[in-house]
C-alpha cells in the first residue's frame, strides 16, 4: 500500500528482457535507506518487488502483464521514474490510498499550460470512468492528484510547481502513456459484486 506522494525521481540504468519478464534496475539514493530484498516499492505507481540492491541499483522482475498493462514496457535507459517506499502504518497519510494495481494506460490528450497553471488530460478505457470523480482521487504514474473536470473523452488534473518539479509529471507530453489507478474506496462502493 501507497499514498501516491513520490519521494525521489530514480534513473533507469537498465531493462533486460528475458522469458515472460523483464529486469528493472533504477539508480536510486533516498529510497534505499531502508530497503532490501522482498521490499515494495512503486515504479510509476506499480508495486514491484526489490529482488537484488548493489551499487545504489535497485532491481525488479517485471511479469509480462504488467509489461503490456503499464508503462513501464516502454522504459529506456536514463529514462526517469517516480518511487515511493511502501506505506508504515505509524505514519501520516498526505495523499490518498494506492495499491500499486495498474487500472489502465492512459493517453494524455491536452497539456494546457499558462504562468504557474498547468492542467493535463487525460484519456482513459470507458469502463473505468465511473471510478472518476470530481474532486476525487486518482493516482498518475505514482503520483496522488485531486481529479478536476470530468468530461465524456477525458478528466482533467492540475499540477502545481512543485509537482511538475519532484516527479517525471513534468515531462509529460500529448500522446505520452501514464499509468492510471482509479480510487480503491470507489472501486469498492460501485462494484454491484461487492457485499452480494
Amino acid at each position: 500500500m501507497f499514498t501516491g506522494i513520490v519521494e525521489e525521481m530514480g534513473i533507469v540504468e537498465g531493462i533486460v528482457s528475458k522469458k515472460n519478464l523483464s529486469v528493472l534496475r533504477v539508480r536510486a539514493k533516498k529510497i534505499l535507506k531502508d530497503a532490501k530484498e522482498g521490499t515494495s516499492i512503486a515504479v510509476n505507481g506499480v508495486c514491484l518487488t526489490v529482488t537484488r540492491i548493489k551499487g545504489g541499483v535497485l532491481s525488479s522482475d517485471i511479469m509480462r502483464e504488467t509489461l503490456l498493462k503499464t508503462n513501464l514496457g516502454k522504459l529506456k535507459s536514463k529514462n526517469r521514474v517516480n518511487l515511493e517506499r511502501a506505506l508504515k502504518a505509524n505514519g501520516r497519510i498526505d495523499g490518498h490510498f494506492v495499491s500499486g494495481h495498474v487500472d489502465d494506460m492512459g493517453i494524455v490528450t491536452d497539456r494546457i499550460t499558462g504562468e504557474n497553471y498547468t492542467e493535463l488530460r487525460i484519456r482513459i478505457r470507458k469502463d473505468l470512468r465511473k471510478y472518476i470523480a470530481p474532486k476525487g482521487s486518482v493516482c498518475l504514474d505514482g503520483v496522488s492528484l485531486t481529479v478536476g473536470e470530468v468530461k465524456k473523452t477525458y478528466f482533467s488534473v492540475y499540477l502545481i510547481p512543485f509537482t511538475l518539479q519532484v516527479t517525471t509529471l513534468g515531462g509529460l507530453r500529448k500522446g505520452d502513456h501514464v499509468n492510471v489507478e482509479t480510487d480503491v474506496l470507489a472501486k469498492y462502493i460501485l462494484n454491484k459484486k461487492y457485499g452480494s
